[in-house]
């Protein structure tokens, strides 16, 4: 997921009519949506620092996440 990340994903987080976070939708960069991501990662990836959000805006990767993904051939 770091890697989709890393090349321009988000993760836009659902909210309930209460403004609390019901769950996630995670795209990728050209705008597709990806099913295997759930909220046990969602906490995983944002317990270890490696995506944020601020202004209200979808959940990107940070610095820190970079430097967690490991580079790859498909990396660019």
């Amino acid at each position: 997921m770091l890697h989709t990340l890393a090349q321009g994903g988000m993760i836009v987080a659902l909210k309930n009519g209460d403004g609390r976070i019901a769950g996630f939708e995670f795209y990728n960069r050209d705008g597709w949506l990806i099913t295997e991501f759930d909220q046990r990662l969602f906490r995983k990836l944002k317990a270890k620092k490696a995506i944020a959000s601020s202004g209200g805006r979808p959940y990107r990767i940070t610095r820190r996440g970079l430097e967690l993904v490991r580079s790859e051939v498909d990396n660019r």
